[in-house]
């Protein structure tokens, strides 16, 4: 068990937050397979501040569903403070993440996300005043720093702690790597040997060995998985199964299709066919990777505008696998 301030984490399975994947269907399917915490995608502080639509659906939390943190991204504290207060009044999360991570271009011109790891002073002060207009517990995730020239995660992380920050996850990269090259986690090691808050290791967590081996190297709180859960949420039974003693578990081509299926459906209740379906054009092929002889059914289901047509693709591949050499 993990204690961030108040609040108990049971195991050290942390689900990242991913744009475009993290909504609610996904977030049950990792609880359904026992994550210990699950992260929302980056809402922003600005489509939270004029009340959009959209962004006030992304933050509603399921009530079986927990624990959760909503991520938060801006720069500017007024409208940061102001997102944060609905987080922590009108949402039933249990954590406030901030981001400063984020790589992407219409992110970081915005001065949010991995731009916050370039004016250290000035987005400390924003934090320390998220920090102090809620109740709830505040947390950020970081990279290393903007660029090899500029790692400068330790020091900012002792500032963060120094104002409250209850936890901190560190994606070893930075933000000119974007997701490319391998993540070092020798410096998660070297933050979790300068703050004393919790720690979360984040970067090629793809299978138990590197879950087990994050652990050992780096002497993290928990492990944050992202990209290795996309089309796999069964990793986390996996990783839980190894933390209880318990066997193996054995994922069956049958199982993958299952729950891609079922994914799916999650999407459609939670979106409607159309929003669904579409979202599910980009994941469903995630299930089939190292599949036998998948390319031709994943690129019929990147084409797919309904449930029946991604549901007949699978059965069509299910009859296929039947037929395979042994």
């Amino acid at each position: 068990m993990l204690l961030i301030r108040d609040k108990e984490i049971h195991n050290p399975i942390i689900v990242a937050p991913m744009a475009g994947i993290s909504n609610e269907a996904f977030r049950q399917l990792c609880f359904e397979f026992g994550a210990g915490l699950v992260y929302t995608e980056m809402v922003s502080d600005k489509a939270i501040f004029y009340d959009n639509k959209r962004t006030m659906e992304m933050l509603k939390v399921d009530d079986q569903f927990h624990p959760v943190s909503l991520q938060l991204f801006g720069s500017d504290v007024s409208t940061m403070v102001y997102a944060a207060k609905v987080m922590d009044e009108k949402t039933n999360c249990d954590f406030i993440d901030i981001n400063m991570g984020c790589p992407v271009n219409k992110v970081v011109k915005t001065g949010a996300g991995s731009a916050m790891m370039l004016k250290e002073d000035e987005s400390v002060e924003i934090v320390k005043e998220v920090v102090k207009a809620v109740k709830k517990p505040v947390t950020v995730k970081m990279r290393l720093g903007y660029d090899s020239r500029h790692m400068n995660y330790v020091s900012m992380a002792k500032k963060l702690e120094s104002v409250g920050v209850s936890a901190i996850a560190l994606h070893a990269r930075t933000r000119t790597q974007m997701y490319e090259g391998h993540s070092d986690w020798s410096h998660i090691k070297t933050l979790k040997e300068n703050i004393s808050i919790p720690v979360f290791g984040n970067g090629d967590v793809l299978s138990v060995d590197d879950f087990i081996r994050m652990k050992e190297e780096t002497g993290c709180d928990a492990v944050m998985i992202g990209r290795g859960l996309v089309g796999n949420p069964f990793l986390i039974k996996e990783i839980n199964n190894y933390l209880h003693g318990e066997d193996k578990i054995y994922v069956s081509d049958d199982d993958k299709l299952d729950y891609c299926l079922k994914h799916a459906q999650k999407l459609i209740d939670l979106k409607g066919e159309n929003r669904g379906i579409a979202e599910m054009r980009g994941l469903a092929p995630h299930y089939l990777t190292g599949m036998y002889s998948s390319h031709s059914y994943k690129n019929m289901m990147n084409q797919v505008d309904t449930y029946i047509e991604l549901e007949k693709i699978i059965e069509d591949y299910r009859e296929f696998l039947k037929k395979r050499p042994i």
